[in-house]
């Protein structure tokens, strides 16, 4: 499977009366578009690529059910008037767009030097993004979308799964909810695990399905962290970063995992 390949597969399947394909050469992208409202979503080939030679079609059909899901919800009307319960905080890396396909502002708010918070409304199988349109009609105070959305992710559910490798403790939070990375938004939650944490406490969000927390006590804890975060990165279907963050008195400074060594990030 190729990039050529892949997109003539996805224009297969995906082809609907009323719907158009755009693929961007300098991109890599696919953008399929509902010619009547001119809205459409954006898929990264390489990516799906790189998927499917691990998972073959199991790939592809994930794709097509994620797309079909956004231009359902595309083309519905959403409020945010007694939805309050369902916006959340979404974590997306720093190079994310910062405006729709029509030029309107996202509500964004800046997080760490590789991730920025994102705000949405839950649909069930998928959210929208809330964008300044929305929130303008609507008549909403952002600051208050904020708290909104923060209270919501406390909410949340903080089981973890652990793994002890190496003299190392690593625990794993991924419900596939769609706000896992989410929680790295949870203050609380995170001050309540640094007090059981015997090393250095490390949190990573590769991908948005998925939390990981490292308590790492050696060196060989760091470059298995690295291998873990790259993972997960390469394999989500919304990749973060592939960077680490130590949590140290409350805040959370990249870092760069070289070798067997560690290197903060300057």
């Amino acid at each position: 499977m190729d990039e050529k390949k892949l997109r003539r597969e996805l224009e297969k399947r995906l082809e609907k009366h009323g719907r158009s394909f755009t693929y961007d050469r300098e991109k890599e992208t696919l953008r399929i578009e509902n010619e009547e409202t001119g809205k459409g979503i954006e898929v990264a080939l390489p990516g799906i690529v790189a998927k499917w030679h691990e998972h073959k079609e199991n790939a592809i059909d994930e794709v097509i059910y994620y797309v079909e899901e956004a231009l359902e919800v595309m083309g519905k009307e959403q409020t945010l008037t007694g939805s309050e319960k369902k916006i959340y905080p979404v974590i997306r890396s720093t190079s994310f767009p910062l405006e729709t396909n029509d030029g309107i502002q996202f509500m964004t708010d800046d997080h760490t030097a590789e991730t920025r918070i994102y705000y949405a409304l839950d649909l069930g199988n998928t959210y929208r993004m809330l964008d300044e349109k929305l929130i303008e009609k609507e008549g909403l105070d952002p600051q208050k979308i904020r708290e909104i959305a923060r209270f919501n992710v406390r909410s949340l559910s903080t089981q973890m799964k652990k793994d002890a490798l190496a003299g190392n403790d690593f625990y794993f939070l991924n419900t596939n909810d769609g706000y896992d990375a989410s929680r790295i938004l949870n203050e609380k939650f995170l001050q309540e695990t640094a007090e059981t944490i015997e090393g250095d406490m490390v949190v990573a969000v590769p991908h948005q399905d998925v939390l990981i927390i490292g308590d790492i006590r050696n060196g060989t804890g760091y470059d298995i962290l690295a291998e873990l975060t790259m993972s997960f990165f390469t394999s989500g279907n919304v990749p973060i970063t592939a960077l680490s963050f130590v949590y140290e008195d409350g805040k959370l400074e990249p870092i760069f995992i070289l070798a067997k060594d560690q290197k903060k990030e300057d």
